[in-house]
């Protein structure tokens, strides 16, 4: 990973019942490290450093991490399906901890927003990606918080798309993504935390 380490906030030691599930999709595997199609990997990885927490465990066929944001225990997790099954791990997490759709918070990448520019929202259709596609799919339900960050638009219309969301992000970006993983991991802090509207006008952008 090339971006910057970011600050600990080091969180209490996780204690009681998982509340919520923070779910960053993306692709497992070194050839899918720091493409667009993992935007949600990264502001993950960004949310656990804040948090002091590792995500290291194999559980949910997910790579997965304990922490508390406030009085929240979390479970953020890394889904190893493949983006296109993302909603196996979610699913299987939800059932297991009896977690609610609306407290499953998703971090993903989209192509109709610039990058280093989010947006939040409370509930939606899939907007043409996979991996929520899959998450709607196999709960039933649309009614889920999701960070949307910016990959940026490809670059002609004929351009294919898997290529687009598959490849690096350039290297001459790396600033701009260090504060908007950073961003992203303190909007999911504000969700968890039950304070969707200060994210949604403090961060969408």
């Amino acid at each position: 990973m090339f971006l910057k380490r970011q600050t600990k906030t080091l969180s209490a030691l996780p204690r009681g019942p998982v509340e919520y599930l923070v779910v960053g999709l993306g692709n497992p595997g070194r050839d899918y490290e720091n493409t667009r199609h993992n935007a949600g990997f990264l502001a993950v990885d960004a949310l656990a450093e804040k948090l002091g927490a590792k995500i290291d465990r194999l559980k949910f066929k997910s790579l997965c991490g304990d922490a508390m944001i406030g009085e929240h225990r979390v479970l953020l997790m890394k889904p190893s399906t493949f983006m296109n099954n993302s909603g196996e791990a979610v699913r299987d997490a939800m059932q297991f901890h009896k977690i609610p759709i609306e407290q499953v918070l998703v971090l993903f990448d989209d192509v109709s927003l610039d990058v280093g520019r989010l947006r939040i929202r409370r509930q939606g259709s899939d907007g043409g990606h996979n991996g929520i596609k899959s998450i709607i799919y196999l709960t039933g339900k649309d009614t889920f918080p999701r960070v949307k960050i910016g990959v940026g638009k490809k670059p002609r219309p004929d351009y294919d798309l898997a290529a687009w969301v598959l490849g690096k992000f350039p290297v001459d970006q790396a600033e701009t993504l260090d504060k908007v993983f950073d961003t992203a991991a303190r909007a999911a802090m504000l969700i968890v935390d039950g304070k969707i509207d200060l994210a949604m006008n403090r961060y969408n952008s």
